[in-house]
């Protein structure tokens, strides 16, 4: 496939997951809850996880901003659940690597994530991509210190 019908592909996915985004709303018994912004364009999100041993039994998210963060938290929500905090952890990290331009391990199995790749030609958006990402590793620290 040619990079540019590659990159439409990626651009579909994205507005996809911003205009039918998975996973959003309120979960009432989540046992973590974070609320992260991102100062520089206003993104905010509100995570909702609920952590059964130490597995990712449910997640969501409410909140706003542009279709890069909020579709980056629909990606991120449907990529941990079922997933192990250690697992996700490293998913967060290989998402990281992937947004800056670095190579790096697949994100998940769901390959949507990929989709935002492209953001490493837009370091100023990397933070947007990054916002619930972020907000997942907190909630996961969080947890672990209480």
């Amino acid at each position: 496939m040619s990079s540019r019908k590659l990159d439409q592909l990626y651009r579909q996915v994205i507005m996809d997951h911003y205009k039918n985004p998975r996973n959003k709303g309120e979960l009432p018994d989540s046992n973590v809850t974070i609320d992260m912004n991102n100062p520089t364009c206003g993104d905010e999100i509100h995570l909702h996880l609920k952590i059964e041993g130490d597995k990712i039994a449910e997640a969501k998210f409410t909140g706003s901003g542009c279709s890069i963060s909020m579709a980056s938290a629909s990606m991120m929500t449907e990529s941990v659940v079922g997933h192990t905090e250690k697992e996700a952890l490293l998913m967060s990290k290989r998402f990281s690597e992937m947004v800056q331009g670095h190579e790096h391990e697949p994100v998940d199995e769901n390959g949507d994530v990929e989709a935002l790749s492209g953001v490493a030609k837009f370091p100023a958006r990397i933070k947007c991509a990054t916002l619930s990402w972020k907000a997942m590793e907190k909630a996961i620290y969080e947890k672990e210190s209480r």
